[in-house]
This record gives structure tokens, sequence and C-alpha cells, in this order.
């Protein structure tokens, strides 16, 4: 923690000056902004679910594209908006018989 005390006859700007040169000589400011994009590593349970659930989007895409039926959902998801997501989705709605 950087802490800075007023000097005897110094002005306010003086003080923030000197204040500032504190805070970037001591790296806070560094350590902050490398903290921002800091992501915490997932739990096995979600990197398992992940997992699975890409397992079944290429299990349902395979057997899709050999009934011939993928490329009627590309199409349609391309019109969309969503890209790759809605592509996804749309494969996860279709249902195997």
């Amino acid at each position: 923690m950087v802490e800075v005390r007023k000097k005897e006859g110094e002005s306010l700007e003086g003080l923030l000056r000197r204040f500032s040169k504190r805070v970037q000589q001591s790296g806070v400011l560094i350590r902050a902004k490398k903290g921002r994009f800091y992501s915490h590593d997932k739990s096995r349970r979600e990197v398992r679910e992940e997992a699975a659930r890409r397992d079944l989007i290429q299990t349902k895409k395979e057997f899709l594209r050999k009934v011939g039926k993928l490329d009627d959902i590309l199409e349609a998801a391309k019109q969309g908006r969503r890209g790759k997501r809605g592509i996804a989705k749309k494969i996860l709605k279709t249902r195997i018989r």
C-alpha cells in the first residue's frame, strides 16, 4: 500500500504528483492491469460436461451428414445471425431416430 504525507508548505498538486509517482514505482497498477483478464480454471465437472456436449454435437453431425440433412441445417443457420453457436443449437435440436 502506498502512503504519502503532505509536507509543510507543499501544494495539493505537488502532493498528488508525488503520490502518482510512488504508485507507479510500487507496481500496483501493473499488478491490477495484469489481473484484469485472469480467468479461473474450470472444475472437472465443467470440463467433462463441455467434452460430453462437444461429443454429442459431433455424433449428431456425423449422423446428419450420413442421412443428408446436414446441408439443410447449415444453410438455415447461415441465414441467422448466431454463427457457430446457432449451428450447434440447431444440430442439438434435431432429433435422431
